[in-house]
């Protein structure tokens, strides 16, 4: 396996870094390397930042690229906590497309969602679900890539309620809370918290 798949640590013990998905500070109390056997480097490294699980690195974010992106993004830090996904295409090598009948397909591809900028990185599905229902997977793959730009609405809801309670709408109550309970999903802020007080 070359090194180039290999794990490198982008974070070191003690270092301080802000955590994305809880939205504090901390240091970094363990690097944690995933090994397999045989292979002379890790192929993935986590962070224990003593908040009940451990993190990759897209969900650290140093002091320094904090900094960075104070200058760039003052007005927005949407960007830094919510990545950005997108429908890539790629080649299909169960077979060669002949008769792949979904308009606006190239024929021979399939959808995967690239969720960072590895050439293999991101969700792509299993050969024989796109087969048996190509339409279906193709919007699917829509629906993931525009998950982060409705996480980024259902924030901005939950952010104005909480700021503004007596401002919304009766009839928007339910939406609030709903995404609210979205937001604590994704984030796992109940499971952390339930951590915590142990």
């Amino acid at each position: 396996m070359g090194s180039s798949v290999m794990a490198k640590a982008l974070f070191h013990k003690s270092q301080r870094v802000y955590v994305k998905p809880v939205g504090t500070w901390v240091p970094i109390e363990r690097v944690v390397p995933h090994w397999v056997k045989g292979v002379d480097e890790p192929l993935r490294i986590t962070y224990d930042c003593g908040l009940g699980r451990l993190f990759h690195a897209h969900e650290l974010a140093s002091e320094e690229t904090m900094h960075r992106m104070d200058r760039c993004q003052e007005d927005d830090d949407d960007d830094m906590l919510i990545e950005q996904w997108r429908v890539v295409r790629r080649l299909m090598k169960w077979r060669s497309g002949d008769g792949q009948v979904v308009l606006g397909v190239t024929p021979g591809t399939y959808p995967a969602v690239a969720t960072d900028d590895g050439p293999n990185s991101g969700w792509r599905v299993p050969a024989t679900d796109y087969d048996r229902d190509p339409a279906r997977i193709e919007h699917q793959a829509r629906m993931i890539a525009h998950t982060p730009d409705l996480f980024r609405l259902a924030r901005k809801v939950s952010e104005f309620a909480s700021a503004h309670p007596d401002d919304v709408p009766a009839e928007l109550r339910p939406v609030v809370q709903r995404c609210a309970k979205i937001l604590r999903a994704v984030y796992r802020l109940e499971e952390d918290t339930a951590a915590a007080a142990e």
